[in-house]
C-alpha cells in the first residue's frame, strides 16, 4: 500500500509539473516590480529585483542584468559581471536578490555584460532599467 501511495505521489507530482512547465496557449506577460540598489563595496553592487508572471528564474535574472547594465552606465562604466543571483518565488511574486561588479573595461570572467548592447536589449523587450 505505502508503495502504491509513493508511486501515485510520484506521477502526480510530475503530471503537475509537466502541466506548469509546458504552457504554450499562456503568453508572457510579465509585471516588473521595484528594483533596489545597495551599493556593497567599491565597485560591488546588490539589485534586489521583484516581477510577477516569471516563467523561470531566467526571467528573473535577466531582469537584475537589465538593472545592472542601466547602473553601470550612471556611474560612467561601460561593463558588468554577473556574480551570483539567488530567487525564489513566492504568492506568484517572484524576487531576486543579485550581486555584479562594475567596470570601465570588459571584466575577467565568463558572465560579463556590455552595458550599452545589453540596456539597449533591454529596451527592445520592454525590461525596465534602475
Amino acid at each position: 500500500m505505502r508503495l502504491a501511495f509513493m508511486v501515485l505521489l510520484t506521477t502526480a507530482g510530475g503530471c503537475m509539473m509537466d502541466t506548469l512547465s509546458e504552457t504554450p496557449d499562456v503568453p508572457f506577460a510579465p509585471e516588473y516590480g521595484p528594483i533596489e540598489t545597495r551599493l556593497l563595496d567599491g565597485d560591488l553592487v546588490g539589485f534586489f529585483v521583484e516581477m510577477k508572471g516569471a516563467r523561470n528564474r531566467a526571467d528573473v535574472q535577466s531582469y537584475g542584468d537589465c538593472a545592472a547594465a542601466q547602473y553601470a552606465l550612471i556611474r560612467g562604466y561601460g561593463f558588468a559581471r554577473h556574480v551570483r543571483t539567488t530567487s525564489y518565488v513566492e504568492g506568484g511574486i517572484w524576487r531576486g536578490d543579485a550581486v555584479y561588479t562594475i567596470s570601465p573595461a570588459l571584466p575577467r570572467g565568463l558572465r560579463t555584460i556590455d552595458a550599452e548592447v545589453t540596456v539597449a536589449n533591454c529596451r527592445e523587450q520592454g525590461i525596465p532599467t534602475v
